[in-house]
């Protein structure tokens, strides 16, 4: 299918339709998979933990490596041929990790295996599809667009996630992977194709030829990505604000029930107004960029978030009504996170001259920082939280944990709004062309 200048909200709806199922295995993965082994397999917390890190650890490393091979081989394979070849191998591996054959002991070995067959295809699946989506708009708002849209329903899988977080519907979770996969492909036959420059080829555009080792051509690409002044700018900002984002997701249920008194339902209430709100907000966003740009609208969005933060600070026993109110707002908030981060980078990407050769190295290194936030949010709010003196479940010393939770992610959130204003980005990457005016009569 060919790209067109306009990109209407069935396309869209076409191509971002995949991102529900990807975000309803999210959820599981992280949160849910630790309870399901040591409850019903009976291993310990800490073996669990060691085979989660370690796999984890090694997906991080290869989605660099697993971007370049996508550019390496988009002459035999577009982004839609490994995300058809991916997405089975996915299904087979989340169903795998929920439905161990074996208990006791062997069954780590099982989670270990069945974790780096899903992380490794996931990531695969994800990687594929950003690069694909990055081709998709020509102007900023459009990026915009494209972004919203995925993220989206993103958010609507998490929604549908958090309504079956409990090892008992893990069953379920399977199917409605399963059945969200197979709708989403279907839907993805009528998306539009990537807009690709004329005459870009893996020969044409200086992508190393297949005969080149697999790590030479990785080494050549990643050192052309890295070596653009404009995505280090960007990807130290996103680091930055994934950290001071990943932080609150970390402690919001030590801050609900050790701050705030909720209970488990409460606590349910309350996050599902967060991811509520930031998919209510989309097309607020959407507008947003088109109106004042892509970066403007991301500080934006920052500033809001800031603010509600430095309210949960003066929150205390019993104030749900008002902690609902700030997950309304850093929801909100949640959707220019969502959309200008990857909206810029599809913009720098272009921009750079490197669209049709190299979005998947770009979105290998990207996907690779979105897992480091995750740990880095862990590594740092949990020892601050210790060395301030908190001790979950003691309702006295709670500063610490309201400071950690609000003020550590605003100071963050700051860092990375400075250095979005300080960074050298070219008007086309952040606005839309002005349209030139009518000549007079």
């Amino acid at each position: 299918m060919s790209h067109r200048a306009g990109l209407g909200w069935r396309p869209l709806a076409a191509y971002g339709t995949l991102r529900a199922p990807l975000a309803l295995v999210e959820l599981p993965l992280f949160v849910l998979l630790p309870a399901f082994y040591s409850r019903s397999q009976g291993l310990d917390l800490a073996l669990i933990g060691a085979v989660l890190f370690f796999t984890r650890l090694l997906d991080a490393v290869a989605d660099p490596l697993i971007g370049t091979q996508l550019d390496r081989h988009r002459d035999r394979q577009d982004e839609r041929r490994w995300i058809a070849l991916a997405l089975p191998v996915l299904a087979i591996g989340f169903a795998g990790m929920f439905l161990p054959p074996v208990t006791g002991n062997a069954a780590a070995a099982w989670l270990a295996f069945t974790s780096m067959v899903t992380y490794l295809a996931y990531s695969v699946v994800s990687i594929a599809y950003q690069a694909w989506g990055s081709g998709l708009g020509q102007t900023p708002s459009e990026r915009a667009r494209v972004t919203a849209m995925r993220e989206g329903f993103g958010l609507a899988g998490v929604l549908a996630a958090s309504a079956l977080l409990a090892p008992e519907h893990a069953r379920t979770l399977i199917v409605c992977f399963v059945l969200l996969s197979v709708l989403a492909w279907r839907m993805m036959r009528h998306a539009p194709a990537p807009h690709r420059p004329n005459g870009v080829g893996t020969a044409q555009a200086g992508v190393p030829p297949r005969s080149e080792g697999a790590l030479a051509s990785a080494w050549t690409a990643w050192r052309e990505v890295l070596g653009n002044p404009l995505f280090r700018w960007l990807l130290a900002a996103f680091v930055l604000n994934g950290v001071a984002t990943a932080i609150p997701a970390t402690l919001v249920l030590f801050f609900t029930r050790d701050v705030l008194g909720a209970d488990e339902s409460q606590t349910a209430v309350l996050l599902v107004s967060y991811f509520l709100a930031g998919a209510l907000g989309m097309p607020m966003w959407t507008r947003l960029a088109r109106r004042f740009g892509l970066r403007n609208a991301w500080l934006l969005g920052m500033a809001f978030a800031v603010l509600a933060f430095m309210w949960a600070l003066g929150l205390g026993r019993g104030d749900l009504l008002g902690f609902g109110m700030v997950c309304v707002l850093t929801g909100l908030a949640l959707g220019s996170d969502l959309v200008m981060p990857p909206a810029l980078l599809a913009a720098l990407i272009a921009d750079a001259g490197h669209a049709g050769r190299r979005e998947g190295a770009y979105f290998g290194v990207w996907s690779l920082a979105t897992k480091l936030n995750l740990a880095l949010a862990a590594g740092l709010a949990l020892p601050i939280l210790a060395w301030m003196g908190y001790v979950p479940g003691r309702n006295g010393d709670t500063l610490a944990l309201a400071l950690t939770y609000a003020a550590v992610p605003s100071a963050l959130k700051l860092a990375a709004g400075l250095i979005v204003l300080l960074a050298p980005l070219p008007e086309s990457i952040s606005r839309d062309p002005t349209p030139p005016e009518k000549a007079p009569a």
